[in-house]
């Protein structure tokens, strides 16, 4: 079975063929840093991780890039508040991406441009499609002629006459510019240079690049004329996409992308999450506690913000280490939507996302715990070959089928509920019927399919949350202590040590031969 994904520029499933055999240009359009990223943003770049990651799996070499806006009104404004500058707050929040991502196990891009670094690829772009007449110069400004561009709305199915006038999808002096224009729909492409505003030189005098510009110059200059995939959020269908389209394909005469996918938006009760609406939360936020079950029900904090506006230094709320959810289990919660379906946060949502990452965890760290036991020499194992076929078969038929990561999902917890029960049984009755060969079989599935997914166990995750708070090192130390307190014949102690582990989801089991094995819930 061929792969298959759903274009938004032809609106149907398709067989994915690349431009070459086994090699694939894919491009994303990033984040404007002014802000901390918010769980829509880790939607996002979850979702187009896992489609770059299983491309990998299926012996496809990606090279993937992924641009930030650094020069924005909303950066200028947010530079203007803090007293600080359009460099200093971008190269902030650019650090502040990498530290959200990372914690989310999203690889990082092969590369990363910026705009203000693609500047000469800007101009050099606009200059090219004044030249062919799709482009104009007025007062400092150039605008891009959409009317000339006979195929503009193909992307979104906008019929010209139907859009918006002033589709620039930018904050915009729009009376100032209505009479710059020569028609409405007109978006700039080049904005002359305004007191106090970052601008460099060009042609058309002092100014900045438009949003749309940026990317198709940095698309041409890092990946070529024409690429395999551009993805983004399906809010970046029009007008950034549709703009896109109209000035790469304008300049050049060939297709800027042969697939264009979108992934669907979070929602809370029905509206898109998002900054403008307050109401959102931070991925830091969500990771630390640091979040209400009813996000809508948080005033607009100082400066326009929610409630979950965070400040440099993070979130001004009270961390509740109850409410703390560990990254793979922010990743599982938008994994098990498939990618062009929305999905509603709730606290319901987080909780299902929470216990099956609990599922998964303890099926993925069956190895470690057991396998000694089992007699398995984990370092010598071929992590390539010792799979149950039938059940990768399974889980790369959900993945071909546009990337269903609810069917890829339902393989991984059938592994990680048959593993779990085994490992109860090991832990009761200290074997089990199962053969060790088989087991490994298992496990090792597991853990290469949940790979695929960026679904791994971190080790800062296993040592800093836990169960009931309590890391390995601290139940291991309790564990001593009421051992010690037995010997002292201090029984009380030991009791109480014992409801406390258990209290914290921890149950002890004394062996025959004086040793306490434990494990959670």
């Amino acid at each position: 079975m061929p792969l298959t994904l759903y274009n938004s520029l032809t609106r149907r499933e398709s067989p994915f063929d690349p431009i070459e055999p086994k090699k694939v240009r894919m491009y994303c359009c990033g984040v404007t840093v002014y802000d901390y990223c918010h769980v829509g943003h880790a939607r996002a770049y979850i979702v187009w991780d896992m489609v770059r990651r299983y491309l990998m799996w299926r012996g496809y070499d990606v090279r993937y890039v992924q641009n930030f806006t650094d020069i924005d009104d909303k950066i200028l404004d947010r530079a203007r508040e803090t007293n600080s500058t359009m460099e200093a707050v971008a190269q902030c929040f650019i650090d502040e991406y990498f530290a959200d991502m990372d914690k989310l196990n999203i690889l990082r891009a092969d590369e990363y441009p910026r705009a203000t670094h693609t500047i000469d690829g800007i101009k050099r772009l606009i200059h090219e499609l004044e030249n062919k007449g799709y482009a104009y110069a007025s007062s400092g400004d150039v605008y891009y002629n959409v009317r000339q561009f006979t195929d503009y709305g193909k992307l979104s199915g906008r019929k010209l006459e139907e859009m918006q006038a002033g589709a620039s999808g930018r904050l915009e002096t729009a009376e100032i510019e209505a009479q710059k224009k020569q028609d409405p729909s007109d978006f700039a492409l080049w904005k002359s240079a305004k007191p106090g505003e970052p601008a460099w030189d060009s042609s058309w005098g002092k100014g900045r690049p438009g949003w749309h510009i940026e990317c198709s110059a940095m698309v041409r200059d890092c990946l070529g004329e024409t690429i395999d995939i551009h993805c983004g959020g399906s809010d970046l269908t029009f007008p950034h996409h549709e703009n896109e389209i109209a000035q790469s394909e304008a300049a050049t005469g060939k297709s800027l992308a042969n697939y264009w996918m979108h992934n669907a938006f979070v929602t809370v009760n029905g509206k898109k999450m998002s900054k403008s609406l307050h109401n959102f939360i931070t991925i830091r936020d969500l990771l630390k506690g640091n979040w209400s079950g009813d996000l809508e029900s948080n005033p607009p904090a100082e400066g326009g913000h929610g409630g979950t506006a965070p400040t440099q230094e993070g979130s001004q709320n009270h961390s509740d280490n109850a409410k703390a959810v560990e990254p793979m289990a922010v990743r599982l919660f938008v994994l098990m939507a498939q990618y062009r379906s929305q999905i509603d946060f709730t606290s319901e949502a987080i909780a299902s996302a929470k216990n099956g990452w609990q599922t998964l965890k303890e099926g993925l760290l069956f190895g470690t715990q057991h396998g000694s036991k089992l007699g398995w020499d984990i370092e010598k194992i071929d992590y390539l070959t010792e799979q149950d076929s039938t059940l990768v078969q399974q889980f790369q038929a959900a993945m071909d089928d546009d990337f269903n990561t609810p069917g890829a999902l339902t393989v991984l917890f059938e592994l990680a509920k048959e593993l779990g029960k085994e490992g109860n049984v090991l832990v009761h009755q200290g074997k089990t019927e199962t053969s060790p060969q088989l087991l490994q079989q298992k496990w090792v599935t597991l853990v290469n399919l949940a790979g695929v997914l960026g679904l791994e166990v971190q080790p800062e995750a296993e040592t800093e949350i836990s169960v009931g708070g309590l890391t390995d090192g601290e139940i291991e130390g309790l564990i001593q202590q009421r051992k010690d307190a037995r010997k002292a014949k201090n029984f009380a102690e030991g009791d109480r040590i014992r409801n406390e582990l258990k209290d914290n989801g921890v149950t002890l089991i004394d062996q025959k031969d004086g040793i306490t094995i434990w494990h959670r819930g």
